[in-house]
This record gives C-alpha cells, sequence and structure tokens, in this order.
C-alpha cells in the first residue's frame, strides 16, 4: 500500500507587504530585492493572528475541498517553527479550532524542512495501520521573528500556510512513492535564531549567514532527491514537476539546473509568497493545483532545506 494525496488547502493573511514598502523601512530597492531573491511582495500576519489560526484555515480549506469532516481525521502534524506557544503542540490548538475529537495531534520542527519531515512522519505513522488518514500542515507566522532592521533577512520572509490530506490506498503504483531526510549540526550557525527559551527564556530572532546557506542548499538539495528518485525506482526524466521549497529564485533556480532538469519543470511561487519556510511547499501545492498544473499521473519531486541544518524530499504520484 501507498499514501496518497487527496486534498490540498492554503491560507495567506491578507496583509501584502510589496517591495515598495520595504523601501520605506530599510536601506533597499525593489529591483535589487527582486535580482537577489525573486520576491516582490509576501503577506503578513497580524500582531493577534495565530500560526493555528492560519493554519486552521488552510486545513479547513483542504477538508472541504476533499468533501470530509472533522471526524474523518485520526492524525495531526503541523509542520511550524513558529508556534503560539511553548506548549501544548500548535497541532493540538488546531484540533480544537476544528472541533476534530479522537485523533493524534503533534508539532513537528526542522524549520523549513518541516513539512518534508512531516509528510515523511504521516507515511510511516499511516502505514503502520494505527491511523486511517492524516492532516499535514506547514503554517508560519515567521515574520514574528524577523529583524525588520537586517535588509539581508527581512526582505525574504512572509507568513502563511499549506494543508494536504493523505490516506492509504490499495493503488501501489502511485502516492508517495519514497522520501529522503537529514541533518547536520555542524553547520547550524549560519541559519538559527539568537535566542531561545532553555537558553535566556526568549523567542529570539532569525539571524542567517545567506552565502552560506546558498552554497549548503545546492548540494543539498540536488543529492537528497537524487536519493529520493533511486529509491522509488523513478529516473529524473519521470518528474513531472520540481516542487522545492521558496527560499529564495536563485536556489531554485540552480538547484533544477544541478539535478539535470529543465526548468519548465519548476513550481515558483517565491515572487508572490517570499519564504514562508515550513508553509512554502504546501502553498505552492496548493497553488499548482489552482492553476491547474498537475494532472492525474503525474510525478511530483518535492525538496526543502532548513535550519540544523535539516534537508530532505519526497517524492509523489498523483
Amino acid at each position: 500500500m501507498n499514501n496518497i494525496l487527496i486534498s490540498t488547502g492554503s491560507y495567506l493573511p491578507e496583509k501584502i507587504l510589496t517591495n515598495s514598502d520595504l523601501e520605506k523601512m530599510v536601506e533597499t530597492n525593489s529591483e535589487w530585492i527582486i535580482e537577489r531573491t525573486g520576491i516582490k511582495e509576501r503577506h503578513l500576519a497580524k500582531p493577534e493572528e495565530l500560526t493555528s489560526d492560519l493554519a486552521s484555515k488552510a486545513a479547513a480549506n483542504a477538508l472541504k475541498k476533499a468533501s470530509l469532516k472533522p471526524e474523518d481525521i485520526d492524525l495531526i502534524i503541523v509542520a511550524t517553527t513558529t508556534p503560539d506557544l511553548t506548549f501544548p503542540a500548535t497541532a493540538v490548538c488546531v484540533q480544537e479550532k476544528l472541533g476534530i475529537k479522537n485523533a493524534a495531534a503533534f508539532d513537528i520542527q526542522a524549520v523549513c524542512t518541516g513539512f518534508i519531515y512531516a509528510v515523511s512522519v504521516a507515511d510511516s505513522l499511516l502505514k503502520s495501520g494505527n491511523f486511517k488518514r492524516a492532516l499535514v500542515i506547514g503554517a508560519e507566522t515567521i515574520t514574528k521573528i524577523i529583524d525588520w532592521t537586517d535588509r539581508n533577512t527581512c526582505i525574504l520572509f512572509g507568513d502563511g500556510a499549506g494543508a494536504v490530506i493523505i490516506e492509504p490506498s490499495e493503488k501501489s503504483d502511485t502516492g508517495i512513492l519514497s522520501f529522503s531526510i537529514h541533518s547536520d549540526c555542524s553547520s547550524r550557525n549560519i541559519l538559527q535564531t539568537d535566542s531561545g527559551v532553555s537558553l535566556n527564556q526568549k523567542a529570539g530572532l532569525l539571524r542567517m549567514e545567506g552565502k552560506e546557506v546558498f552554497k549548503h542548499a545546492i548540494v543539498k538539495l540536488a543529492d537528497c532527491t537524487s536519493e529520493s528518485l533511486k529509491k522509488a525506482g523513478v529516473t529524473s526524466e519521470q518528474i513531472d514537476w520540481v516542487i522545492p521549497h521558496q527560499a529564495n529564485q536563485r536556489i531554485l533556480d540552480a538547484t533544477i539546473v544541478k539535478l539535470g532538469m529543465p526548468k519548465e519543470k519548476l513550481i515558483s511561487t517565491v515572487a508572490i509568497h517570499g519564504n514562508t519556510s515550513a508553509a512554502s511547499i504546501p502553498l505552492a501545492l496548493d497553488w499548482g493545483f489552482a492553476n491547474n498544473k498537475f494532472q492525474p499521473g503525474q510525478t511530483l519531486a518535492m525538496q526543502a532545506i532548513g535550519g540544523g541544518l535539516t534537508w530532505g524530499s519526497v517524492i509523489l504520484k498523483l
């Protein structure tokens, strides 16, 4: 049995921050931002808008598309770096807001790779036979840990949430064909926050060495995708679409070149979403379905890299 994707959903906060808006906040300009990142705008959560609010709305959208009720879900996994509270898990808050009674709910923290990790865990738990249907969400209010005086990072990030629903299928030639997840703490200092609950009882602000992250991203994303392809018995020529973590357009372009795939196979939403961390892949998935990019029988390669460093990929056949 393989686990298949039966629905997607997304939610973006109403407020949009454009490059022109950023020109009034830090020393930058729109042309420079587009040239360096490909980003034109990003969405910002309101101060009172929680990660669980974004996640719940994306999940409700996915449930509606699948014509499912809350009680049809018995596993909820939320990938997030920006939880509502230190505890309980944001997934439990989502469970309450959706009115899902009998389900296991927990968070996964792998930063931008969180959704890939969450899908791999959901796949394994569903294959165990202990669960019948999983709601997997990537949700972030990442702009709440951004230093708005740091022009190298504040131009990159936005808020949002994407959700998918996964369930077992007897079809062995479709669904989640393979996954590959990795981590390496030796490079953690190039992408991290400057504080933490245990360290100094603060959430901290995001700090990043962009050039170093770029160098790691190209190699690690290509390598883990090739690894997943090998596990799935799929060649790069058989991949119809590559859906990367939407870090910035230069990383997306360089990675697909390293994989030896044409740029026409690349799904990119970075221009309109910015970097939404764990939310970026499910947001791009839902965008792809909404814009009729995907067709039954097509094979997708999803890939991400994030703080830790963590990285991973999933091969999925629709």
